[in-house]
């Protein structure tokens, strides 16, 4: 294994980073995670495996991952243990008014993959490199160019979806579908009472052998994933609604409002009804 890192060039503190990274070898993100800035992923060479958006895809060679702020997601990888690519992290009040509002448009309200043109490949990538010779060489006013400069490939990002539909699933390794599969019937089920037993029964695979591959692709474990979902849609009721606690507990499949409170505190760091106070 081995890789080489570039340097990473920021412009304010969380406002805006680059950098290229090339590895070899099996690597995955240790826990899945979220954040509160915008983040893509482009990839020069090789293949990464995503968990977004309760799905399973791939990355590969010309693709562009978009996380939007506050989505959990995961990264490991494929089968093609080696990547080349470049990552850029940036918030809202970095890019500016623009007219309309660029992060408003698809696809910049949910995280997906976007596949390139050959053509569109070789325009996004000469921007990219824009950018990094922006930030290394620092000339003056370097920081209002990156700024047009991500102005730019957000409009490329934006048009390319517009006209692709986004990320090809046609090809998906059947495992990452079923996976994919898996994950959509507990976002659509988490209020009934879930069991890995069950659920490898329904979508005809061992316990044993969805225990893994699930925690393999998506980075959490079956039990965690479905306490995940709970506690978000507890989160947003929370928020929208002046439901007493103990309902939306019951809302979102706790039996009891105890395990509720000591499970969300676990996920969010606080008790729901501060969760609820902060809002």
């Amino acid at each position: 294994m081995n890789h080489r890192v570039e340097p990473k060039y920021h412009i304010g503190d969380l406002s805006f980073s680059i950098q290229q990274l090339q590895h070899k070898g099996y690597s995955a993100m240790p826990r899945p995670h979220l954040h509160p800035f915008y983040e893509l992923f482009y990839l020069l060479d090789g293949e990464r495996v995503y968990f977004i958006n309760g799905k399973v895809c791939t990355a590969k060679k010309g693709d562009l991952v978009v996380i939007v702020p506050n989505e959990l997601h995961s990264t490991t990888s494929s089968n093609i243990e080696k990547f080349d690519r470049v990552l850029i992290k940036f918030t809202q009040e970095f890019v500016g008014e623009t007219s309309p509002s660029l992060l408003t448009l698809p696809p910049f309200q949910e995280s997906t993959v976007i596949t390139f043109s050959m053509k569109e490949q070789s325009i996004i990538e000469h921007i990219l490199q824009q950018i990094l010779v922006e930030c290394k060489e620092q000339p003056p006013l370097y920081v209002a160019c990156v700024q047009q400069l991500l102005t730019e490939l957000l409009i490329r990002i934006h048009r390319s979806s517009h006209i692709h539909n986004q990320h090809n699933t046609a090809n998906m390794h059947p495992m990452h579908q079923k996976v994919s599969e898996i994950a959509s019937y507990i976002n659509s089920h988490y209020k009934e009472t879930l069991t890995l037993e069950e659920t490898a029964k329904l979508f005809y695979i061992s316990p044993a052998y969805l225990s893994r591959i699930y925690f393999k692709l998506t980075g959490f474990h079956f039990s965690e994933y479905i306490r995940i979902v709970r506690i978000r849609e507890a989160q947003k009721l929370l928020h929208t609604t002046r439901d007493k606690v103990q309902v939306i507990a019951e809302q979102v499949g706790f039996e009891h409002i105890s395990h509720f409170n000591k499970t969300f505190k676990a996920i969010t760091g606080v008790s729901p009804l501060r969760y609820r106070a902060r809002r």
